[in-house]
């Protein structure tokens, strides 16, 4: 059994910052890339940043030098810190984990339950 458990989302005013965390349990042999989506009411979930084993990351153009994920692969967490936040940037925002639970088993995606962000103007 894999979790993720996200955390560190809440009410920030417009131009604050937050950091959310995601760490993952339970029977791990490897992770790959982990990544932040997130959905907005109304809309499709979309991707916010992703960061692979190897240390790549990616950004969608919305956060690009505003947001910036990391991850500590010993402790099987990745972070995003948001910074200068803006009122479009409310949504839930969803940890996701690309990973295998044994030598020789594909990877494959696990998601976290998501941690509401809310950014008041």
């Amino acid at each position: 059994q894999v979790q993720l458990v996200e955390s560190g989302g809440g009410l920030v005013q417009a131009g604050g910052s937050l950091r959310l965390s995601c760490a993952a349990f339970g029977s791990i042999f490897s992770i790959n890339t982990m990544g932040w989506y997130r959905q907005a009411p109304g809309k499709q979930r979309e991707l916010v940043a992703t960061s692979t084993s190897a240390g790549s990351t990616n950004y969608a153009d919305s956060v690009k030098g505003r947001f910036t994920i990391s991850r500590d692969n010993a402790k099987k967490t990745a972070y995003l810190q948001m910074n200068s936040l803006k009122p479009e940037d409310t949504a839930v925002y969803y940890c996701n984990a690309d990973l295998s639970t044994a030598w020789g088993r594909p990877p494959r995606p696990y998601w976290g339950q998501g941690t509401q962000v809310t950014v008041s103007s």
